[in-house]
């Protein structure tokens, strides 16, 4: 088990290295970042001095080493547009995108689930088909357009949540900060939520109620039916624990895909995480915030794919025996 974590982790870190490499590409010549830095007035020996105290006259392999060493110290330089720190930038930003992106991955999870062990236990039935409609309308339509719907039907229409913003937030500590205590913060948090793990939910229900159908049908279920087992039993300690393999795989690699391209998202909400901070930065070419964000869902990638590929050992004993082989 120790050698299937080892190696693992030496994969994470050769994909860590490629995108490291990606990110200071765009750094390195999507644009200059002296020409952001500066007025049009500003003499040329300045602008020379500038250069050379950022190492942008030194050879390539030397800038992209300072960047390796720089991003495992968390240090990505200035915002262009912000004149701050970049960490500190994404830093206060993270809390209001990780809030989101865990409460839709839960609502996603968690509704999913039921809503397709539901279809698959109970597929001929009225409510059944219901759940097949939501979940092709969930598929179908575009994250904004969902937005845009939740907030005219409960925000303008029925006038019960909170059209944008965040709501009131409680900090702890220097930096982290959380609507889940507040009611304003619960109440600005639920169409966000929706809207960003709708897609998720109605993907994991049609897994779940396809696999579901599946185990259904093999030989080990049949078995237990004649043993005389209780049908709780089968259903929820035979059938559905036998489904959750690729049901995990899917939900991790889409907790990823939340936290990434939440930005739709927070730009329809105007919810202050990563993501909008992120596609202001792409209006104003703003490099080291665009750099460090891709490093940053990289290692989010990473990491979830390493916390999956071990939880696989939990579920499912053959796989725990196959990583110490």
């Amino acid at each position: 088990m120790l050698a299937f974590v080892i190696r693992r982790i030496m994969q994470s870190a050769a994909v860590m290295l490629a995108v490291a490499l990606i990110a200071f590409l765009m750094f390195r010549f999507v644009g200059d970042p002296v020409n952001q830095m500066v007025g049009v007035d500003t003499p040329q020996d300045e602008v020379a001095r500038l250069r050379e105290s950022l190492g942008l006259n030194d050879p390539t392999i030397v800038q992209f080493g300072r960047f390796i060493w720089n991003a495992l110290h968390f240090n990505f330089g200035v915002s262009y547009q912000f004149r701050q720190p970049v960490t500190q930038l994404l830093a206060e930003r993270a809390p209001a995108t990780l809030e989101l992106a865990f409460t839709a991955a839960a609502f996603a999870l968690f509704v999913g689930l039921i809503m397709g062990v539901y279809c698959a236990l109970r597929r001929d039935s009225w409510l059944a088909q219901i759940f097949q409609a939501i979940s092709l309308i969930g598929v179908s339509l575009p994250t904004f357009l969902i937005g845009i719907l939740l907030i005219y039907l409960f925000a303008v229409v029925l006038g019960w949540l909170p059209s944008n913003g965040r709501g009131q937030v409680v900090k702890f500590g220097d930096w982290w900060t959380t609507g889940f205590l507040t009611t304003s913060g619960l109440r600005a948090l639920i169409l966000p939520a929706i809207t960003l793990g709708l897609f998720q939910m109605t993907l994991i229900m049609r897994l779940v109620r396809a696999e579901m159908l599946e185990v259904m049908r093999t030989d080990y279920i049949k078995f237990a039916k004649a043993r005389g087992l209780r049908t709780r039993s089968i259903h929820f300690g035979h059938a559905l624990k036998n489904t959750l393999i690729p049901v995990i795989t899917i939900a991790g690699l889409q907790l990823g895909s939340i936290i990434a391209f939440a930005i739709i998202t927070e730009t329809v909400f105007n919810w202050p995480g990563m993501g909008l901070l992120f596609l202001k930065a792409v209006q104003n070419v703003d490099i080291p915030i665009m750099a460090a964000y891709l490093m940053l869902i990289g290692f989010l990638f990473v990491l979830i794919n390493l916390l999956v590929d071990l939880t696989y050992g939990l579920v499912d004993p053959r796989l725990r025996i196959a990583m110490r082989s």
